[in-house]
């Protein structure tokens, strides 16, 4: 395998944010994405402690060159949930001037809830984004939130070698059970057609990340995932939105 894929996944109340309440509870992922080749590297959903995160980094001979938001929630962006106040990209922006990968129908509530602006980059589903030799494709994944997205991240680098492909999904699939609908902006039937459509181009030998650690194991393949999780049952939208619609 070709070493120069840098891919860290981070659990909040653990690896980092480990005395913060919030964080223990909701049990949320970092993911770091990057190229050792040229020291380059992405983060995906920065919140709670994002001045560890750039300290993980720089510890590991990285340099963040830009941030990717699953959704606006504050639990992955930064903002007030529950009555508290989570830091996040605001914050990791006053220590690098970089830029904010959001789909472009979400990019209006991450400002509502972050207060950040001039550093949102607008996407379409399809979009690619690289980071040094290393490809991560954008694909929005409305169901939770309005612009919800996910991250293809492939493997494969140039002169062979290399993992297998990643999604990074964010709220959109869990390993059992997929993000709610029922929140400001949810839409049950649009989450039916993200995860048979939109995620349906996703091959079996992809392994999943999400965007929680809510099951016992933080990663599957997308076959493994298929045959277990019971989002996947229902065959037909009717079906889909007789147990998940209300």
């Amino acid at each position: 395998m070709d070493d120069r894929l840098y891919f860290r996944q981070l659990l909040t109340g653990r690896d980092i944010a480990r005395t913060d309440p919030v964080a223990r509870q909701m049990v949320n992922f970092v993911y770091l994405i990057g190229d050792r080749g040229t020291g380059e590297a992405l983060v995906v959903d920065p919140a709670y402690a994002p001045g560890e995160i750039l300290d993980v980094l720089e510890a590991d001979g990285m340099r963040l060159t830009g941030v990717l938001a699953t959704h606006y929630h504050p639990d992955h962006v930064g903002g007030d949930m529950m009555g508290f106040s989570i830091v996040g990209i605001s914050a990791l922006l006053e220590r690098a001037d970089v830029p904010v990968h959001v789909q472009r129908d979400e990019a209006r509530f991450v400002t509502a809830v972050t207060g950040v602006t001039d550093a949102l980059v607008g996407h379409d589903s399809g979009d690619t984004l690289t980071v040094g030799s290393v490809a991560v494709e954008l694909l929005h994944t409305p169901g939770h939130t309005p612009g919800s997205q996910c991250f293809l991240v492939d493997g494969r680098l140039p002169g062979g070698g290399g993992a297998s492909a990643m999604l990074i999904a964010g709220d959109t699939l869990f390993l059992e059970g997929c993000g709610r609908t029922d929140l400001p902006g949810g839409d049950p039937e649009q989450m039916w057609f993200s995860l048979t459509q939109r995620l349906g181009k996703v091959p079996d030998d992809t392994v999943l990340y999400p965007g929680h650690l809510y099951s016992a194991d933080p990663s599957a393949t997308m076959g493994e995932t298929r045959a277990r999780n019971y989002v996947f049952q229902p065959k037909s939208l009717e079906d889909w939105m007789r147990y998940f619609g209300s």
